[in-house]
């Protein structure tokens, strides 16, 4: 599938008139795992970056060309849409724009820049937000950077929790006015905040990391929240599992005796060995 279809179906979702859950992805089997049950966008967070390509926490310490690369693996892996946690886009202003060129590149459905100070300030403990402007100035350099149309650009925010909610609603409000796709918002913390973001804004919005006590996604559906996080938990799984086999394997169990391990049918599905097998016969000439 052509990058611009993908796109397209995110828009779609953006511009339709339901709230999904993504699919948290990270590789090429996960993405696929992803597609196969049938997720509707794949989300690619910062985080889950640095943990899938570095092993190291969420500190900024990944570069553009690490997380372009692991998308340009997925894309060649997948047909599922991906949202992408493009963080600050690596810089100024003049970054964010060769950060969209370079995702777009890459094959993303979309993407998002935020307006977080990156990387943490020396001395500073807080988390801490870049100015208005120079965040208005971020937005109007990531629309510029795109040359696909249809790729998506989402503004984000995590002004909710850094400074007011009032601060969050000016911010996304001026973001509104540079020609992005949609608003992120990090921080919600309840059904009132959704309220007050969805009456001052028009966008399409996206929560990332709201309790999940309120995510109700008809009520969000029309508050105008098309995509809803729900965290990072495959990773966090896939973690577990491979820490647990080594575990045992390391402690003496026989290989045969290891418990949770993927059957050869689900192996050979995300493998795509069916359509391998395929080609070999076909430009191989073996069976």
């Amino acid at each position: 599938m052509a990058f611009r279809q993908r796109r397209e179906k995110l828009r779609a979702i953006l511009s339709g008139a339901r709230c999904i859950r993504p699919g948290s992805v990270y590789d090429a089997i996960s993405i696929r795992i992803a597609e196969d049950l049938g997720f509707e966008v794949g989300m690619f967070g910062g985080s889950i970056a640095s943990l899938a390509v570095l092993g190291d926490p969420d500190i900024a310490l990944i570069t553009l060309t690490e997380l372009a690369e692991q998308m340009r693996r997925m894309s060649r892996a997948a047909h599922l849409p991906v949202l992408v946690d493009a963080d600050h886009g690596y810089g100024n202003a003049l970054n964010v724009r060769r950060t969209v060129q370079e995702l777009e590149a890459a094959g993303c459905g979309g993407l998002t820049i935020e307006d977080t100070l990156l990387p943490q300030a020396f001395g500073e403990k807080k988390t801490q937000l870049i100015s208005l402007e120079e965040g208005i100035g971020k937005m109007k350099a990531a629309v510029s950077g795109r040359s696909d149309p249809a790729l998506v650009i989402l503004a984000r925010t995590g002004a909710a929790t850094v400074t007011t909610l009032g601060d969050a609603i000016e911010r996304a409000r001026a973001y509104e006015a540079t020609g992005v796709d949609g608003l992120f918002f990090t921080g919600i913390k309840s059904r009132d905040e959704v309220e007050a973001i969805s009456a001052a804004t028009r966008l399409p919005i996206v929560l990332g990391g709201a309790p999940e006590e309120m995510i109700d996604l008809d009520w969000l559906r029309d508050k105008r929240v098309r995509i809803a996080l729900q965290g990072h938990a495959p990773i966090a799984a896939a973690t577990l599992a491979v820490h647990e086999t080594l575990q045992a394997l390391r402690q003496g169990t026989p290989p045969k005796q290891l418990k949770g391990l993927a059957s050869s049918e689900l192996t050979g599905r995300v493998t795509r060995e069916a359509e391998t097998r395929a080609r070999i016969a076909a430009f191989l000439g073996l069976t």
